[in-house]
């Protein structure tokens, strides 16, 4: 049963992020730390009480399709009406069409609840929201009043639709047609693994489409974004005819179940009618709007999961009674002990907290970043911020998704051979998280972008900037307490082996770009590590002032050092590895014959 860490999200909210100072800015006048409190006990309760219950049920009916449109599992669409009625789906969106603009960090927060509870659920949400990004800024005045209200409101859903059977990632192969006729265009074309891409919790679905125009240049340079409505809509906004748009399939997954993903067919007759999005040509720019959205959400979906792992294990370690511990005891003890006074258990257990908690303030961190890039009334900030974001984005996506399948199977060793069969609930979990890492861009891709585009363009300033903060903030106070220090000392470590590994790097991104792209997903990783540490070593330090003052709830504080803690000793060190790696580890790469393999 999934219990939301209210706690832990307040913490990270209103002490270490200080997210209270974004009252201070146009849009977010009325954020406050007790509007978000409050915003988030709600989310709480619908993710346990709502979506918790159809978790397993979900996973074992699957969504299924019928000539007549697909079908998901029982008490999902409900539970998507209920999401709506009750505003979720408005959250983070514009006012000016029915929004309630609340920042994006809270909407993050939120999101992290839902993902937790029912990943499968969340997806249809999450993807609505990209479109809904992509339309406020770059579809016409006409096309936001047409299409953002209902779609905000959760009325209609939004998808975006990119892969074809022949491209997968590489979407210069797009060959989806689009013939100019009048004020709009007709759409030829297959498009596959589109999430939500026929579902029965909306009377209408929008889909964002990657085509191209006849004529245009080939490549990523020829391709435009469309809108393409399920049914068509009138001018008064009421639903017209049915669209030349179909799904003819679903998948059948490995997880996420419950999600429908669908092999759309476009122009089976007459053509599906779209309309282009801003300019020909200029389509995936658009669509890395939406793309860039849900890669931050994906993200979370890492941390997420293997949260919802870790109380399921800890659940089980505080009840299985197994052997006879070595470790310490309680106090009177005199009876067997449940298996989470194992030391190994204990291990395992503070393995996935630690970096459960070092991930999420990491993602939180980026969609403050995102906050600060739109909200901040200095142009010159918003800039800082937004380039801190790009940074940010394919780390956090890489990185939580990675841990996220590594904490999940941890979660299984926990249960032993309880967690190998599906009755336990802790397969679903590692079989759920698996995809997280591949959509939106693979753990490779993301690092490619990362060193690529990011780290490349500006020689590593970004990061540099980053990084020169953090030692700053590190090496500003002096702390009484000896765990701080030591947590602080292991994060000033980290820090110093991502600078010596981000020389190496940039020297081969000048002289050897394949000998960089064999050590890319190191690197991330190694990114992940120590600004993930970084910020737990903050946390560490804050908790325990709000200990030593009297202020903080004395558990709760002492539970945030001790992660931080086992963070310190156990995780930080795999950054000396990753360094290595990145320093010397891409010869074998670049030299292998995949003839041999």
């Amino acid at each position: 049963m999934y219990r939301a860490p209210l706690k832990d999200l307040n913490f990270v909210l209103e002490h270490v992020l200080g997210t209270g100072s974004l009252s201070s800015y146009p849009g977010y006048e009325e954020y406050s730390t007790e509007l978000a409190a409050s915003v988030l006990e709600e989310a709480a309760k619908f993710a346990e009480n709502v979506l918790d219950p159809l978790y397993k049920s979900g996973d074992r009916e699957g969504s299924r399709w019928t000539p007549d449109g697909v079908i998901t599992p029982q008490g999902y669409k409900d539970a998507y009406r209920q999401f709506a009625a009750d505003g979720w789906t408005a959250l983070t969106a514009d006012p000016e069409f029915g929004g309630q603009g609340v920042p994006s960090v809270l909407g993050t927060a939120v999101s992290e609840m839902l993902s937790s509870a029912n990943m499968a659920f969340k997806l249809c949400p999450m993807l609505t929201q990209g479109a809904i990004e992509a339309l406020s800024q770059q579809g016409t005045e006409q096309q936001k009043r047409t299409y953002l209200p209902k779609m905000i409101a959760g009325t209609w859903t939004g998808t975006m639709n990119l892969t074809e059977p022949q491209a997968g990632s590489d979407l210069g192969q797009v060959k989806t047609r689009a013939v100019p006729e009048g004020d709009h265009y007709r759409i030829f074309g297959q498009k596959i693994f589109i999430t939500y891409g026929e579902h029965d919790f909306t009377e209408n679905i929008i889909h964002l489409v990657l085509g191209r125009v006849d004529g245009a240049p080939p490549g990523v340079r020829g391709i435009s974004l469309f809108i393409v409505p399920k049914f068509l809509v009138r001018e008064d906004g009421s639903l017209g005819a049915r669209n030349d748009v179909y799904c003819i399939s679903i998948e059948h997954k490995l997880g996420i179940r419950a999600s429908p993903t669908a092999v759309m067919a476009y122009g089976q007759k007459d053509g599906a009618i779209g309309y282009l999005v801003g300019e020909a040509n200029r389509g995936l720019e658009y669509m890395f709007i939406m793309m860039n959205a849900a890669r931050l959400s994906v993200g979370l979906e890492g941390w997420a999961i293997a949260e919802r792992a870790y109380q399921q294990a800890l659940e089980w370690a505080r009840t299985r009674i197994q052997g006879k511990p070595a470790a310490v005891t309680p106090p009177g003890a005199t009876g067997p002990l449940p298996i989470a006074y194992h030391a190994d258990v204990k291990r395992m257990l503070l393995t996935m907290r630690s970096q459960i908690e070092a991930m999420r303030v990491l993602g939180l961190s980026a969609a403050l970043h995102l906050d600060l890039a739109h909200g901040h009334p200095d142009a010159a900030v918003r800039q800082k911020h937004q380039a801190r974001l790009d940074l940010l984005i394919p780390i956090v996506k890489g990185w939580s998704t990675e841990n996220g399948v590594t904490l999940a199977s941890v979660g299984i060793q926990v249960h032993g051979g309880m967690g190998f069969i599906e009755e336990t609930g802790a397969a679903q979990m590692l079989r759920d998280s698996q995809i997280a890492t591949i959509y939106e861009g693979t753990t490779g891709i993301q690092a490619n972008d990362l060193i690529g585009r990011k780290i490349s363009r500006d020689g590593g300033a970004v990061l540099t900037e980053l990084l020169d903060e953090l030692a700053q903030e590190l090496g500003s106070k002096t702390d009484n307490d000896a765990s701080v220090k030591a947590i602080v000392s292991a994060s000033a470590a980290g820090i110093k082996e991502l600078r010596a590994a981000l020389g190496k790097l940039l020297a081969a991104i000048a002289g050897d770009p394949a000998a960089a792209q064999a050590v890319a997903v190191p690197f991330l990783r190694l990114c992940g590590t120590v600004l993930g540490g970084c910020l737990l070593a903050r946390s560490a330090r804050i908790a325990a002032q709000l200990l030593a003052s009297g202020a903080g709830d004395p558990g709760f504080c002492r539970a945030k050092m001790q992660t931080a803690q086992f963070y310190a000793e156990q995780i930080m060190p795999q950054a000396t590895a990753f360094a290595a790696i990145v320093g010397s580890g891409a010869a074998s790469v670049v030299s292998a014959d995949p003839a041999l393999f």
